[in-house]
């Protein structure tokens, strides 16, 4: 009897550390963006970290605890932030903006549940779904080569590690390959000499992250609450390209108004307590792709660490010192991983490669990546804000592909 009930601890206490090292991993992933956002803006660090992890659980609960998402830092928010930070002299009338901008994702997730989640997803069949999510993984692609370029070998090290331990690794192993790829990486980083241990030292032991109240004012609002229009094309390819990897609708199930209600809700949180918009985020998907391993409480505990490393100055400080390159080696497997799934979404789709999916899936991806290539295509909003990228090329897509529906249905009458 006594032997079983030490079998049951010992399976027990493997069973809680497998978590926590796949939930260490989610958090090493999502570290860098997340990071950029506040360094970029001015929002203080911890209580960017600490926002990141209360807006994740936030988020899972509204979900029901279905959906394996960690939400960070949002970039869609950097521009508008440093402007109102700029024309007001303060952060906190940005704070006021982001408030008013997670309203409105509340105020939008409850006119989809009125209007049903169906009428919403007969707008996003495969040639839709599968263009947008080779966008979201190209768009992201150059911001990880731009981090590799730091330092190229300790990239390319971090890159074969984890691509090595992927291919030819099994079982556990194979799901650690990024925490693996990262401290091979680091001790590569070390050797050559490019790692700053100056975060590590200087770092509080343990330190409250310091909150501040937001204020309002209508101009600021202006300026920030438009980037929803954007944003919102984003948390749907974001959301579909997570149901994707998992392999189930969260569109449907726990619902689209579900997601946005807690995206909204962690938002809105951040930007009471001073940090920066949240986002969910296409790193931690691209975790979700090579480990095979969906479980939402796996991210609810990656979550409970970043509000812990936004307390415990000494892991981010750590944390901190593991050099960009290294992080950008693994982004680009990590981002790589979305262009593929949107390229399998298409092709398991059966869908038919007639005129009309084709103009759709083109029209997709030449809006979505035209940047790249010098097509700047773009409505604008205001004299800061305007729809772009990614969200334009989803707009025009649905819409195209909606007139191309009618079409056809005014045809077969």
């Amino acid at each position: 009897m006594e032997k079983s009930i030490e079998r049951e601890n010992s399976f027990q206490a493997l069973k809680v550390a497998k978590k926590t090292v796949l939930a260490l991993q989610h958090m090493i992933a999502m570290f860098g963006a997340t990071v950029l956002v506040p360094l970029l803006t001015g929002f203080n660090v911890s209580t960017s970290l600490m926002c990141a992890g209360i807006g994740t659980l936030i988020f899972h609960f509204c979900t029901k605890k279905k959906v394996p998402v960690f939400l960070g830092s949002s970039f869609a928010f950097i521009p508008v932030i440093q402007s109102v930070s700029k024309i007001y002299g303060s952060l906190s009338y940005a704070q006021g903006g982001i408030i008013v901008a997670g309203f409105l994702y509340v105020i939008m997730s409850f006119l989809i549940k009125k209007l049903g989640v169906g009428k919403i997803t007969s707008y996003f069949p495969p040639q839709v779904v599968g263009p947008m999510v080779i966008v979201i993984g190209f768009n992201l692609l150059p911001t990880a080569i731009g981090m590799a370029s730091s330092n190229y070998l300790a990239a390319g090290v971090t890159f074969l590690t984890c691509i090595c331990l992927n291919k030819f690794a099994k079982g556990f192993l194979k799901q650690l390959s990024i925490i693996i790829a990262v401290v091979v990486g680091y001790l590569m980083s070390l050797k050559l000499g490019i790692v700053d241990l100056e975060p590590l030292r200087t770092a509080e032991s343990f330190a409250i992250p310091p909150l501040s109240l937001p204020k309002f004012s209508f101009g600021a609002i202006m300026i920030i609450a438009p980037v929803v229009l954007a944003v919102f094309m984003e948390h749907i390819g974001d959301i579909t390209t997570n149901s994707q990897v998992v392999g189930k609708n969260f569109i449907e199930d726990p619902g689209l108004n579900r997601t946005l209600l807690g995206d909204g809700l962690a938002t809105m949180f951040a930007g009471f307590v001073g940090g920066p918009a949240n986002t969910t985020y296409g790193e931690n998907t691209g975790v979700l792709a090579i480990t095979k391993n969906y479980d939402p409480s796996i991210l609810r505990l990656a979550a409970v660490f970043a509000i812990g490393l936004g307390c415990i100055g000494k892991i981010g400080g750590f944390l901190q010192t593991i050099p960009t390159a290294v992080m950008g080696g693994i982004s680009v497997i990590l981002f790589s991983m979305i262009a593929v799934i949107g390229v399998k979404t298409i092709k398991n789709s059966h869908m038919p490669f007639n005129l009309k999916n084709i103009i759709v899936m083109a029209t997709i991806l030449i809006l979505g990546l035209g940047g790249h290539v010098g097509i700047n295509v773009g409505i604008k909003i205001t004299d800061i804000v305007s729809i772009s990228g990614l969200s334009l090329a989803a707009l025009v897509g649905v819409i195209l592909n909606a007139i191309f529906k009618k079409y056809e249905e005014s045809l077969n009458k």
